[in-house]
């Protein structure tokens, strides 16, 4: 049988004892029939997708279990989880469906900023109503109508709770960090970015979960939900990419390899290999585009949606007349060596 996930991890509970987050330090994709059947002799795992909570009386047995079927558990989470304060989880993902609780939904955006998955190849559908507004704070998550108790507390001992945001995901760092990148603001990557090896996301630059980079990559603008951007590709500052959370919009925006979109450009539509939009043009699906020969006469005027995923493509605006142009560019971005050194 064909496991989707596992992993075992720490989590918190609210006074309702409810689970709102969980942590996974080394998520497994594909686990064996071996390790599921070796898990099985020490829990009760159903045959559909399941998070169990595992007494610290039986953390050496799952140790065990890890071992018997040769698949590898984090040595620091073993040797210190006996002493945790935390609940400890065990997750089981048989079938990529729509999650149906907090902690298949974490395990999820884990797998997607550990790089075991990429964007679009694990059902998210729902979680952004299954997760909860969460305070994000100096002493970790804290379900929202329990942060005033929290504050007053802090206080009274002559503290202060710092509370750094108030979302339903968390900020990638403080779950994953992936080899290889550079982050100069960290909370403006969410958990479940998946970024490639070589990215340098700077401070004004954002990463939506479920999006992000497949590998060398300069990001001082947005990626948003659902948007993918290959190597090479640089996103400007304060540029924007079309996602598909808002708007009802189906289609998948990605960018292709060793583009570049100038300072405050944006698209919303797909750019193939080698394209160049320039600084503060933003171009909708339904931009009316003017496509030039390579004498720049006019060759006819399209929606920008029929040049969505063409490679070599320069978009321009007229100086002069204000019409959005196309021309072919057949040079592609070349990304600075210096900038893009992670050493």
């Amino acid at each position: 049988m064909t496991h989707f996930a596992l992993a075992i991890g720490s989590c918190t509970k609210n006074k309702d004892d409810k689970i709102i987050e969980c942590y996974y330090p080394d998520p497994i994709t594909n686990p064996s029939d071996q390790l599921i059947k070796a898990l099985s002799v020490v829990i009760d795992i159903a045959d559909h997708n399941g998070d169990y909570l595992v007494p610290a009386e039986k953390l050496h047995e799952i140790s065990d279990a890890f071992d018997s079927a040769d698949q590898a558990m984090s040595a620091a989470f073993a040797n210190t989880a006996m002493d945790s304060e935390q609940p400890i989880v065990l997750t089981i993902i048989h079938t990529d469906q729509p999650s149906t609780s907090i902690p298949e939904a974490f395990l999820k955006l884990h797998l997607l900023s550990h790089r075991m998955v990429k964007p679009h190849d694990v059902n998210l559908d729902g979680i952004f109503g299954l997760l909860h507004n969460i305070a994000w704070t100096n002493l970790g998550p804290i379900d929202l109508p329990e942060l005033q108790e929290w504050q007053i507390a802090n206080r009274l001992r002559g503290q202060t709770l710092q509370v750094f945001s108030v979302d339903k995901f968390p900020k990638m760092v403080d779950y994953v960090v992936p080899s290889g990148v550079r982050i100069a603001d960290t909370s403006r990557v969410r958990l479940g970015a998946y970024l490639g090896e070589g990215t340098t996301i700077m401070h004004e630059g954002f990463v939506n979960f479920n999006a992000g980079t497949e590998g060398t990559s300069m990001v001082e603008g947005r990626i948003t939900a659902g948007v993918m951007v290959s190597k090479g590709s640089d996103v400007g500052g304060g540029a924007s990419i079309m996602g598909t959370l808002s708007g009802g919009g189906k289609v998948v925006i990605s960018v292709g390899e060793n583009c570049l979109l100038g300072a405050n450009a944006g698209v919303g539509i797909s750019l193939g290999d080698r394209c160049i939009v320039e600084a503060g043009l933003y171009i909708t699906a339904g931009t009316k585009v003017t496509v030039l020969d390579e004498s720049r006469k006019a060759i006819e005027t399209v929606k920008a949606k029929e040049l969505s995923g063409k490679s070599d493509m320069l978009f321009i605006r007229n100086s002069q007349s204000g019409a959005v142009e196309c021309l072919t560019n057949k040079t592609a971005v070349e990304l600075n060596s210096i900038l893009h050194s992670h050493n």
